[in-house]
């Protein structure tokens, strides 16, 4: 059993001429990370896998390797492994950029560096897993920019500790503390671009019902994916394919909207990245039309 599950996985990798890895290899510069050939071989046949079909021609690969920020994926690697010219080299590039990203999030200075602190902590892995370090670079597929994943990555640590504040304090409890809830008046500069709302809107209400269930379950409920298994009645390993399923799929979706109307390729991948947070709102009412419906549960 366990080796027919192991040709399967090796099946459904998309093959990598040896030529073509080398030459990939060349152009990351990943030689000055300490990355050897084969590892970024691995690692490039890892990243084909998530996204490609077991049976996706040679050009369709080459495309879409080609396609990748090859150089911000060979560091992000290296940081993950340890290296230390390389995790240099991250904090050259990005520490200032990273407090800039969490301040324009949290919009308070003391605020801001604790956020943008605690993601540094996450990044160079503070935690082992059989004897390696678990980091959460290790998340990053070099699919657009790395400074544009870490500030997705900000906004939605900073989404969770939200949650998790208002999971600790309750209404109640804050009312009889005294609390007054004035309502915050808007910030024209944190307004989204009115082109990604209505993009995503599209892009959400034309989903199905039970991918509805999920994205809110998952993103707006803060449930597991065992609990939404149970939900469903189906098997953990299956929400989780269908959750990336889903992201993935209506993340293009939205982008292929904002290149129509008008966005480069660069400024539509920074919108959805940088604007998260600010469309919450809308994303929550679109998912929870049908969350809740008989034919969902």
């Amino acid at each position: 059993m366990a080796g027919s599950l192991k040709s399967t996985r090796r099946a459904a990798t998309p093959e990598i001429p040896e030529s073509v890895s080398a030459d990939l290899f060349r152009r990351a510069q990943a030689a000055r990370y300490g990355l050897t050939e084969p590892a970024f071989a691995t690692l490039l046949r890892e990243v084909s896998a998530k996204y490609l079909a077991a049976d996706a021609s040679a050009s369709e690969v080459l495309k879409f390797l080609t396609s990748l920020r090859l150089e911000e994926l060979a560091l992000a690697r290296a940081c993950v492994q340890g290296h230390e010219a390389a995790w240099e080299d991250f904090l050259t590039r990005y520490r200032e950029k990273l407090y800039y990203a969490a301040y324009s999030i949290a919009r308070e200075e003391s605020a801001a560096r604790e956020l943008a602190d605690s993601l540094y902590a996450d990044l160079y892995g503070t935690r082992a897993e059989d004897g390696r370090r678990v980091s959460k670079l290790d998340f990053y597929t070099g699919r657009g920019s790395l400074e544009g994943w870490l500030r997705a990555v900000l906004a939605q640590e900073y989404v969770n500790r939200y949650r998790r504040q208002h999971r600790t304090t309750s209404l109640e409890e804050q009312t009889e503390a005294g609390a007054q809830f004035a309502a915050d008046e808007p910030d024209p500069t944190a307004m989204p671009d009115a082109r990604l709302a209505e993009v995503t809107d599209q892009a959400l209400a034309a989903l199905p019902g039970e991918d509805k269930f999920i994205l809110a379950s998952y993103y707006l409920d803060g449930r597991t994916l065992a609990d939404i298994a149970r939900a469903l009645g189906v098997h953990e390993s299956t929400v989780s394919r269908k959750l990336e399923k889903i992201t993935s799929s209506t993340r293009k979706t939205i982008r292929d909207g904002l290149l129509k109307r008008g966005m480069s390729r660069e400024e539509a991948e920074q919108s959805m990245d940088v604007e998260v947070t600010g469309i919450t709102l809308d994303v929550r009412r679109r998912l929870m039309q049908e969350k809740g419906s008989p034919s969902v549960l």
